[in-house]
């Protein structure tokens, strides 16, 4: 299986993947904008490797690295912006877990089983199916026509907050934290900042996600989330949302190898 995206939804994907069985290799960028670093394959792009709720995955160079961290039933993890891997590797399943709200490249051609993460896509046109990512009644439910629930661009209600527990860069320029995941923060405090301008917390609760350091953002571009729920260890476990989608990708990729008689 290819997961293209190790951000936290990809990696609930890629982790319930590797737990039942199958070889997963995720795909990522050079420089991940992933949010909820503690819970993210991705992270492994910038520390070599990271631990999920038991599962490690491995920063690798090559297809020796891929089947060696594989071997150590580990979850590799390739800078590949293109997932040109895909091609080279010819997987059963590609699952599009990049959460750009749009397609970015993925074809139903891609591999026999070829699943999307949210909206962006249509089943039977860019992919075999499309998993739902929205809060709510559906969310992890598989659509095999059609397309999830288009973005509203309003964060989901977390601890009965939206759009306050979003933290958005106040400027262009590079971003650094100022405090860490998992830490508590208050209303009105500094959490990091954009060059020399602050971004600052607008409640109470837990520092649940945040860039790396020394990235480059844009005025309004999503930089951290405050949980008001403040429970420290929903920062370093997948969450409930990542669990949900994960079993529906796994759902589809099941459903649809036995349909096709896999």
């Amino acid at each position: 299986m290819v997961v293209k995206g190790g951000g936290d939804l990809g990696t609930g994907v890629a982790w319930r993947l590797h737990r039942c069985g199958f070889r997963v290799l995720v795909t990522e960028t050079a420089q991940p904008t992933v949010i909820r670093r503690t819970v993210a394959f991705a992270s492994a792009v910038y520390e070599g490797s990271i631990t999920v709720d038991g599962v490690t995955a491995r920063r690798v160079e090559d297809e020796a690295g891929i089947r060696a961290a594989w071997a150590a039933d580990e979850v590799p993890v390739v800078v590949d912006p293109q997932a040109e891997w895909v091609a080279r590797l010819r997987p059963l399943a590609v699952v599009d877990a990049v959460m750009a709200k749009c397609n970015t490249g993925t074809r139903i051609t891609d591999a026999p089983i070829v699943v999307a993460l949210g909206p962006g896509f249509t089943a039977g046109v860019d992919c075999h199916a499309v998993v739902e990512t929205n809060r709510g009644h559906n969310l992890g439910r598989v659509i095999l026509e059609g397309s999830a629930e288009p973005d509203t661009g309003v964060p989901g209600e977390v601890g009965g907050e939206s759009a306050r527990r979003v933290l958005r860069a106040p400027a262009d320029g590079i971003f650094r934290g100022a405090r860490a995941i998992g830490d508590r923060v208050r209303a009105g405090e500094v959490v990091a900042y954009v060059d020399d301008v602050p971004v600052v917390s607008q409640l109470y609760g837990v520092l649940r996600g945040l860039l790396h350091d020394g990235l480059r953002v844009y005025a309004g571009m999503k930089v951290g989330d405050v949980d008001p729920r403040a429970v420290v260890a929903h920062c370093f476990t997948i969450s409930d949302k990542a669990l949900a989608v994960g079993g529906g990708v796994l759902e589809a990729i099941l459903f649809l190898a036995r349909s096709e008689g896999r």
